[in-house]
């Protein structure tokens, strides 16, 4: 089925990834190689690629070890029909990660799930990272197509100084600007009034969250250095102050 013309895949299958928190992981089973699906909760890799912290006393785990070819189906969790939401069914490899990639999988874990914290010392459990070989994107009638990683995945070869400056950045955001963060999320993006904090962020956009909802700020242009992410979210921060509040 082809897709209308006002559709954008890339944007909406990124957003999806950005925004899941849980997620249905299908596993091969050791062994037999029949199908094994579980729920498993998400965060994203700075380049959106889905990241898991797994026992190895899971089954999914021992799956994984053994074949690391996964699937990954998520949604929007819109209210009303499921069936009626946007969903994307992602197909990669689960890669365990070690030193500093594991440092990097767990801060960004740990923004998008902090009571995880309890968790990332046991011995037995890992963090992988999903590296996507294609996805499947389906968001209503007329609206299904595969996509590639590289029509999902943010291109992140030359943002290392805003990768390194992105921790630094997310706390400052969340200890001295949540009013700004408010303003984001009920001016910019339409939301409701919450305690919002930042979980990420990566050239294309800002993550946020408060409690489990999630939602994307996406930047009007790139950004790959701290200097220049400081700059858009003051500039952002601008616009969503001259921005009239929405009607209750």
């Amino acid at each position: 089925m082809q897709p209308t013309a006002d559709f954008n895949p890339s944007k909406l299958a990124r957003s999806l990834l950005r925004r899941s928190r849980q997620g249905a992981l299908g596993t091969l089973m050791a062994g037999s190689g029949d199908p094994y699906c579980s729920l498993v909760n998400i965060a994203c890799h700075f380049d959106a690629s889905p990241i898991l912290l797994i026992s190895r006393l899971a089954l999914h785990t021992k799956n994984i070890l053994a074949d690391n070819r996964v699937s990954l189906m998520l949604d929007e969790r819109a209210a009303g029909d499921p069936l009626e939401g946007a969903r994307i069914m992602l197909a990669g490899r689960a890669e365990e990660a070690a030193g500093e990639a594991a440092e990097t999988l767990c801060r960004r874990y740990l923004n998008a799930h902090p009571s995880a914290q309890v968790f990332v010392n046991f011995k037995d459990f890992s963090f992988f990272r999903i590296v996507p070989t294609g996805a499947h994107l389906v968001a209503g009638f007329g609206r299904i197509i595969d996509v590639t990683p590289e029509q999902f995945l943010t291109d992140v070869s030359d943002a290392e100084g805003l990768l390194e400056a992105e921790q630094g950045a997310v706390e400052h955001m969340n200890e001295d600007h949540r009013e700004a963060m408010n303003l984001y999320a009920t001016r910019l993006l339409g939301a409701g009034s919450a305690d919002w904090a930042c979980t990420g962020c990566d050239p294309d956009g800002m993550d946020m969250q408060a409690g489990s909802v999630t939602l994307r700020l996406d930047f009007p242009e790139r950004v790959t250095n701290g200097t220049a992410l400081r700059k858009m979210l003051v500039r952002l921060a601008g616009e969503a102050r001259a921005k009239e509040p929405a009607s209750p």
